[in-house]
């Protein structure tokens, strides 16, 4: 067994005062850390989508998530009229909504 477990640090084994909070601070450290790189921004990036989303007119060209481009027709609560093509509307729900695209994007695509 004491090839598994070297003396020295069998013998050294005793209670260090402040031992214990060691793991606890890196364990906060690690939290503010993902906090600051992971939630905060995705956060932001939602929170500026659904402004995006809130804003939507008839008129507005947007790309879809499903990487659909079209015209906005007729927007409803949920759902908007896109018009993929020349008397072809399609509907699709507000949120997979990706981009706004800059007017004329569709005659140049």
């Amino acid at each position: 067994m004491n090839a598994l477990i070297p003396a020295a640090w069998a013998q050294g084994a005793g209670a260090q005062p402040g031992g214990s909070l060691a793991p606890l601070l890196m364990m906060v450290i690690f939290i503010v850390i993902f906090y600051f790189l992971l939630i905060r921004p995705q956060q932001k990036k939602a929170k500026e989508h659904q402004a995006m989303i809130s804003k939507l007119a008839a008129g507005d060209e947007v790309v879809t998530s499903g990487g659909i481009l079209g015209r906005i027709v007729e927007v409803g609560d949920s759902f908007v009229t896109l018009e993929i093509a020349d008397s072809v509307r399609i509907k699709v729900q507000k949120f997979q909504v990706a981009s706004l695209v800059p007017k004329g994007t569709m005659k140049s695509a």
